[in-house]
């Protein structure tokens, strides 16, 4: 197979695998993630437990508040913890209604 050939074939194939989705089992420390799932409930002002169909994970938000309530389809972008127990500590979320929060992360 010619170069030309294999590299055409890599670019088209590549595009499948970037949209492949990712589940919190999927999950690996020290990764930057993007996660769907369901707010399942708040543990703290600070702090949430996400779901998905292959389990469940705090998303750490402090020192910001959760914006939004259980029950909500959210997807989160952020950091896996490298902790003994799995967290991600989230850049940003956006509920499925398009609305978009992004944390800050001061604790001025």
């Amino acid at each position: 197979m010619n170069y030309k050939a294999s590299l055409a074939a890599l670019l088209l194939v590549a595009p499948a695998f970037a949209l492949a989705e990712q589940t919190i089992a999927d999950l690996k420390p020290n990764t930057q993630v993007t996660i769907s799932g369901t707010v399942e409930r708040i543990a703290d002002e600070d702090t949430f437990i996400l779901s998905d169909e292959s389990g469940q994970i705090e998303v750490y938000l402090g020192p910001n508040l959760v914006p939004v309530p259980a029950g909500t389809a959210v997807t989160v972008t952020g950091i896996v913890d490298d902790g003994p127990i799995p967290e991600i500590y989230a850049g940003s979320l956006q509920t499925s209604d398009g609305q978009i929060f992004t944390f800050d992360r001061s604790y001025d």
